[in-house]
C-alpha cells in the first residue's frame, strides 16, 4: 500500500518539474519541424508508384521514421537521467527522505515506489513522443513503421534501464556525482555502439568486440539497435547497413535478456544499498 502511495507522490512531483515542461515544449517544437518536413518530402515523392522508385519513396520514409525515433530515443534518454538524478541523492542531501524514513515504511517500499513513479511518467512520455513519429509518418505519407511495437518496448526498456542504475548510483554518491557518472556510462555504450557498427562495416572484429564490452558495460545503446532492427526496411536486409543499425552485427536475444537482468539486478541493489544506509 505505502508503494502505491510513493508511486503516486512521485508521479505527480515529476510532472510537476520545470523539466518535464520544457521537453514538452520542444518535444512539440520537434513534431512540428518532423512533420513539416516530412509533409515537403511527401509532396515532392508523391509520383514515385511503381518499380524502384516506390521502393526508393518507401526506403525515404523509413529513414526518415527512424531519425525521427532516434532523436526521440535520446530525448528519452535524456528525461530519464534528469529527471530522477536527484530524486534519492538530492532528498538525502537537503534532508527531506527522513520525513519518510522516519515514518512506518519499509525502505524498499520508497525505493520501489519512487521507481514505479517515473516508469510511469517516462512511459507516458515516450508513448507521447514516438506515438506522434509514428502517427506523423502514418498521416503524412501513408508509411506504416515494421514492427512498430516490438521497437518501442526496446526503447522502452532502455529508459528503465537507466532510470534503475540512476537510482542505484544515487544512493551512494551526491546528485551531481550521479548524473556524471551514469552519463558518461551512457557516453561509452553510445560511442562502442558506433565503434561496432564501423567495425562490422568493415570487417574490424577488434571493433566489433570493443562495442559489445562497451555493450555488456551498459547495455542501453544495444537496445537501441536492436529497436532500429526491429523497425528496418527491406532495402537494409539487402544492403546489409545503414546509418541506425548493421545487419552483421546486429544484438542478440541474449543480449537483450542481459539487459533486462541488468535492469533488475540495478534496482535491487537499489533497494538493498538504501535499506542499510544510515540517513
Amino acid at each position: 500500500m505505502a508503494t502505491w502511495v510513493i508511486t503516486r507522490l512521485t508521479f505527480r512531483q515529476a510532472a510537476r518539474r520545470k523539466i518535464l515542461l520544457a521537453a514538452l515544449a520542444l518535444g512539440a517544437l520537434f513534431l512540428g519541424v518532423y512533420g513539416l518536413g516530412l509533409y515537403f518530402i511527401q509532396r515532392d515523392m508523391a509520383g514515385y508508384t511503381t518499380g524502384q522508385r516506390l521502393i526508393m519513396r518507401n526506403e525515404a520514409y523509413n529513414f526518415m521514421a527512424l531519425a525521427g525515433l532516434y532523436v526521440v530515443n535520446f530525448l528519452f534518454t535524456m528525461m530519464t537521467v534528469l529527471t530522477s538524478v536527484d530524486t534519492i541523492s538530492g532528498e538525502i542531501d537537503v534532508g527531506t527522505i527522513h520525513t519518510l524514513a522516519s515514518k512506518p515504511v519499509h525502505r524498499r517500499e520508497i525505493v520501489l515506489g519512487k521507481w514505479l513513479g517515473f516508469v510511469g511518467m517516462l512511459t507516458l512520455y515516450l508513448l507521447l513522443m514516438a506515438g506522434g513519429v509514428m502517427g506523423l509518418t502514418t498521416l503524412i505519407t501513408d508509411y506504416k513503421v515494421p514492427n512498430a511495437w516490438r521497437g518501442l518496448v526496446l526503447m522502452w526498456l532502455s529508459g528503465q534501464l537507466l532510470l534503475s542504475v540512476t537510482l542505484l548510483v544515487g544512493t551512494r554518491l551526491s546528485t551531481l556525482a550521479n548524473g556524471v557518472l551514469v552519463f558518461a556510462l551512457y557516453g561509452v555504450a553510445f560511442l562502442g555502439g558506433w565503434v561496432e557498427q564501423i567495425g562490422s562495416f568493415l570487417e574490424n572484429q577488434t571493433a566489433v568486440n570493443i562495442g559489445i564490452l562497451s555493450s555488456l558495460l551498459m547495455p542501453s545503446e544495444a537496445l537501441w539497435k536492436r529497436a532500429a532492427y526491429e523497425m528496418r526496411s527491406a532495402v537494409v536486409d539487402a544492403f546489409g547497413f545503414s546509418p541506425f543499425t548493421s545487419v552483421s552485427s546486429i544484438p542478440s536475444p541474449a543480449m537483450i535478456i542481459y539487459a533486462v537482468l541488468y535492469t533488475l539486478a540495478a534496482l535491487a541493489l537499489a533497494v538493498r544499498t538504501f535499506s542499510r544506509r544510515d540517513l
